[in-house]
């Protein structure tokens, strides 16, 4: 069996890693990939966004089954393409994948729905943003309505720094012609969980949820960037938690789509806030998540491709989908100044124990020597029966990765760990006083 992985980053690597552990023991091609992946899969250069290139590979090469894992691409129809050449895909169609393309849609979608989220206004023009930001309560968020590689959100704490977030979305064009429209909606608060979901737009199977770690900087400071760890299982996200979101977002959310004829089928990712007055949605991406993937595909126990050609097949509820009860860590290494100025290029070496775990996002092949290409270099996880011996584990193995001006972040789970300790604490008291 011939399987083409479209990707090139951290995210396809772990994809790429897991299909190959399946027992049907596929060949695998990854356009572009990288570097770090070429042990396990023969890397095809095409762009991810020739869309015309790579259903050309596919259709000489007699692939059987393809996976596309990124946003643009999935956005601008290359699964429709396939699959109007005769290669069956994971991932949703354009049409649906529009969900996470237009951020004002997927309000709109949410509010039609009654999908509990934020409060929201669109703005067409810097004007009528900046009429609706000047009766705003604040804080307040503003989102570049298109895809911006995880990058387009904006926390404003008040009407001078709103002015400067629309200028810098819609004026300046930041984010290209995804700052042509904005939404701006009400700031939440609460703990951030993402769950990712295989869907066939029938059945929902909710993976392990998990936490991501987007600010730059220790103690969640700095800009966003597209992720600099993330662990897994989420310890806010309780079963309870779990059940009101089936019941009020997962399965409406699949409903609702299905109403305006736009069948989801590939993974729905449900980018949550747990406020005080229940699970809201942030967003929705119509893909798996980066870093997030890292650390929930590694506790899938069930053979990834098998799960995959389920979805596609439409027979998702016919397969029992399990996972490990452990806890993963991903910590990501990045080039120092990213998501800002940085350098590429720089001699990257992995030691054997770190590369087996290591799932590497940007990096080239230059006479045998692997150098570091891009902001985010290489993601290392670490699996464990608790989620202190993950995190301890992603950090020791985070020093077998070695590159110049190797930057990452100190407090990846931290967060996580101080609530799994109140937890502990409150069933202590609650056995004392029992």
């Amino acid at each position: 069996m011939k399987v083409l992985v479209v990707g090139g980053g951290g995210r396809e690597n772990v994809i790429v890693r897991k299909i190959a552990e399946s027992p049907r023991h596929p060949e695998i091609f990854v356009a572009p990939g990288n570097a770090g992946m070429a042990d396990v899969a023969t890397l095809v250069d095409i762009d991810a966004m020739d869309l015309e290139g790579i259903v050309s590979f596919a259709s000489t090469h007699a692939i059987d089954y393809c996976v596309v894992a990124p946003d643009d691409p999935l956005a601008a129809g290359l699964v429709d393409r396939l699959e109007d050449a005769g290669v069956p895909c994971f991932g949703p169609t354009a049409r649906a994948a529009h969900i996470e393309a237009s951020k004002a849609y997927a309000k709109s979608l949410m509010a039609a729905h009654r999908i509990p989220t934020a409060h929201f206004q669109i703005a067409e023009s810097p004007q009528e943003a900046l009429s609706m930001l000047k009766n705003a309560p604040y804080p307040t968020v503003i989102k570049a309505d298109g895809l911006a590689l995880g990058k387009g959100v904006m926390v404003v704490k008040n009407f001078n720094e709103a002015e400067l977030a629309i200028r810098t979305i819609m004026e300046d064009k930041k984010f290209g012609d995804s700052g042509n429209r904005v939404v701006i909606e009400e700031y939440l608060e609460g703990p951030e969980v993402s769950v990712l979901a295989f869907t066939d737009g029938h059945s929902v199977v909710p993976m392990v949820s998990s936490m991501d770690h987007k600010a730059a900087y220790d103690s969640d400071k700095g800009p966003n960037t597209g992720g600099m760890g993330a662990i897994a299982p989420n310890p806010f996200y309780s079963p309870e938690i779990a059940q009101r979101c089936m019941e009020e977002i997962f399965i409406p959310t699949i409903a609702a789509l299905n109403a305006v004829q736009r069948q989801f089928k590939g993974c729905l990712y449900f980018g949550l806030m747990l406020t005080k007055d229940g699970p809201k949605v942030i967003e929705y991406n119509a893909r798996f998540g980066d870093p997030e993937a890292q650390v929930v595909l590694p506790l899938l126990k069930t053979d990834l491709l098998t799960v995959m050609q389920a979805v596609t097949e439409e027979r998702l509820a016919d397969i029992d989908v399990e996972f490990s009860d452990e806890s993963a860590c991903c910590v990501v290494l990045a080039s120092q100044g990213y998501p800002l100025a940085y350098e590429s290029g720089k001699p990257l070496t992995i030691d054997p124990e770190a590369a087996d775990h290591a799932y590497v996002a940007g990096a080239i092949e230059r006479d045998g020597t692997l150098y570091t290409h891009g902001g985010r270099v290489v993601g290392v996880t670490a699996v464990a029966d608790t989620l202190q011996e993950a995190i301890d584990g992603a950090y020791r193995l985070a020093d077998g990765v070695h590159f110049e001006n190797k930057y990452a972040r100190h407090d990846i789970g931290a967060r996580a760990l101080r609530e799994l300790e109140s937890q502990a604490r409150r069933r202590h008291q609650a056995e004392s006083e029992g």
